[in-house]
């Protein structure tokens, strides 16, 4: 059965999206831990990490970071926070967010109704900085 996350990648559901090349996607998380959470997520449905090419895999890492560093520049946290944790969907999937204290880390305080227009600030933030950064290729138009 087709993910969520594909059908996002696929525009079948409306995603905020900050980055996409021929290998994956970013876009904010729907229900963020911070302001600026985003999903690193292949294009191809791939349930488990340990199941990734490791090409593949390096590519998301590459990306993670490069989108961490954006959100360290926008947001200046403490921290970037990184995980893959893969049980709300069956698809690989990167989160990275501005943290500032390990409290930051648990999906128990996931915010599930984000103000929307916090949400589109925050990517246009990050794909400004995205932009600025030298990833013009890269993301996607406002």
């Amino acid at each position: 059965m087709t993910t969520i996350f594909t059908r996002i990648i696929d525009g079948e559901i409306p995603g905020r999206f900050v980055w996409t090349d021929d290998e994956c996607v970013a876009f904010l998380s729907a229900d963020p831990l911070s302001t600026g959470h985003t999903l690193v997520v292949p294009r191809q449905e791939i349930d488990h990490w340990l199941d990734l090419d490791p090409a593949l895999a390096g590519h998301l890492m590459r990306v993670s970071q490069v989108i961490g560093r954006a959100q360290r520049e926008i947001f200046e946290p403490q921290r970037v926070g990184q995980m893959i944790q893969g049980f709300e969907v069956p698809h690989v999937h990167i989160h990275v967010w501005p943290v500032s204290s390990t409290a930051d880390f648990d999906f128990a305080n996931a915010d599930h109704d984000p103000d929307p227009a916090v949400m589109d600030d925050a990517a246009q933030r990050i794909r400004e900085g995205l932009r600025s950064a030298g990833h013009e290729a890269q993301v996607p138009q406002d």
